[in-house]
């Protein structure tokens, strides 16, 4: 048992606890709202400062509840290191600036991310003279031929792409990423460790908002960025400069929300294709975006990246004519799924990208990439999947 290498399941239950408290083990880790630490000994306190001796001094510097979180981000993505951050974004910027994202440095990003991080490179990082190029990021000849003009020091990509849930091939891209000398960035939200762990794939540096899948429940905003030891120091670094900490109260609940991750997970994708499915029959809904669908372009490589363990609880669809004022009649139509700014709740949840998520990208931005004036996205929950297809099915009943 001692030399057993324990399934993702069971770690995730186990990892971050029990924790040491005098001479007894707490089976929950504590929360330690504490902003700073006391040591008997000054001799010890400056040992913390300078790095040389393990503790805590103030909670901008590191705090005990968020490091049993990041310890469970590490031991679940089989990363060396973890480290959390107030927000996904904070912990995207973080890993740009930590991977070299200066002035008269290129990145090389996939086109169809998340709105904000799309906008975060576009507008903050352009301003700053970083070099910024946005490409097809399954088209692989072009994402080798811009690394090749750029020399970039960062490809940053999706495994699952925000809002078009386009698959990243993550061995082909670290190969083309490290060919030219850029670390590759992976946001593994949308998939989660439970459907893969793109640092066993080659990449440098794995992020996610923690806020979604891996909480779970809507109650906590969050990020964590997971990578090899040599990059803690400079991330470490740039959190207590900039000050994005992740609060403890929000850590406790997130590592709450990492022991049920593989349970939810399992119920997430098993909903999700059903639903995929549905829609897909549906003459009300024009193309349905799901890897799990066998008319994904991209489902081959779908089922090689996440071997069988499903294939993510969202998905996005086009509905047939629909503008602006056809798609807010329908999301006011449904009783059950919720129109919420967020995703990876256990509840369903519908978005309209044009509106929210890819808000900050202009008409043509959108159009240019993809994303039409009749697209969804919905974030399938964990309820009983008939009740999600009737609510979808009562809504596209109503006149639109």
């Amino acid at each position: 048992m001692r030399t057993r290498t324990f399934h993702l399941t069971t770690r995730a239950v186990h990892a971050g606890t029990p924790f040491a408290g005098g001479d007894f083990l707490s089976t929950v880790t504590p929360v330690y709202p504490s902003v700073t630490y006391i040591y008997e000994r000054m001799e010890d306190l400056d040992g913390v400062f300078a790095g040389t001796r393990p503790g805590y001094v103030y909670t901008r510097h590191g705090n005990p509840t968020v490091a049993a979180l990041e310890e469970s981000m590490a031991e679940l993505e089989e990363g060396e290191v973890a480290v959390a951050f107030a927000s996904g974004m904070a912990a995207i910027h973080a890993a740009l600036l930590a991977s070299g994202a200066r002035s008269g440095a290129a990145i090389v990003a996939a086109q169809d991310i998340y709105g904000a991080t799309y906008a975060l490179l576009d507008k903050l990082f352009r301003a700053q003279g970083v070099v910024v190029r946005f490409v097809d990021a399954t088209d692989l000849p072009a994402v080798d031929a811009t690394c090749a003009s750029l020399r970039p020091v960062v490809v940053l990509v999706e495994t699952i792409s925000n809002p078009l849930l386009k698959v990243a091939d993550l061995p082909a891209l670290a190969e083309i990423a490290h060919r030219y000398g850029a670390a590759l960035i992976v946001d593994n939200t949308f998939a989660t460790p439970y459907l893969v762990q793109p640092l066993k794939l080659g990449a440098d540096l794995v992020v996610h908002s923690a806020t979604k899948y891996l909480g779970g429940h809507g109650d906590a905003l969050g990020g964590v960025v997971i990578t090899s030891q040599a990059r803690r120091a400079e991330l470490l670094e740039i959190l207590k400069l900039t000050g994005g900490n992740l609060g403890p109260q929000e850590a406790w609940l997130i590592l709450r929300g990492l022991k049920t991750l593989p349970l939810r997970m399992r119920q997430h994708c098993e909903n999700a294709l059903a639903v995929a499915h549905w829609l897909e029959g549906h003459p009300r809904i024009g193309c349905v975006h799901y890897p799990g669908l066998p008319s994904h372009r991209q489902h081959e490589l779908a089922q090689q990246l996440f071997q069988g363990r499903g294939y993510g609880g969202m998905l996005s669809f086009e509905l047939n004519g629909a503008g602006r004022d056809e798609i807010f009649r329908f999301f006011e139509a449904l009783r059950l799924c919720l129109p919420a700014t967020t995703l990876g709740d256990v509840c369903t949840l519908v978005l309209y990208p044009a509106q929210a998520s890819h808000r900050a990208l202009s008409a043509e931005e959108r159009a240019r990439i993809g994303i039409g004036d009749g697209l969804v996205r919905m974030s399938v929950g964990v309820e009983d999947v008939e009740d999600i297809i009737w609510d979808v099915e009562q809504a596209l009943r109503q006149p639109l």
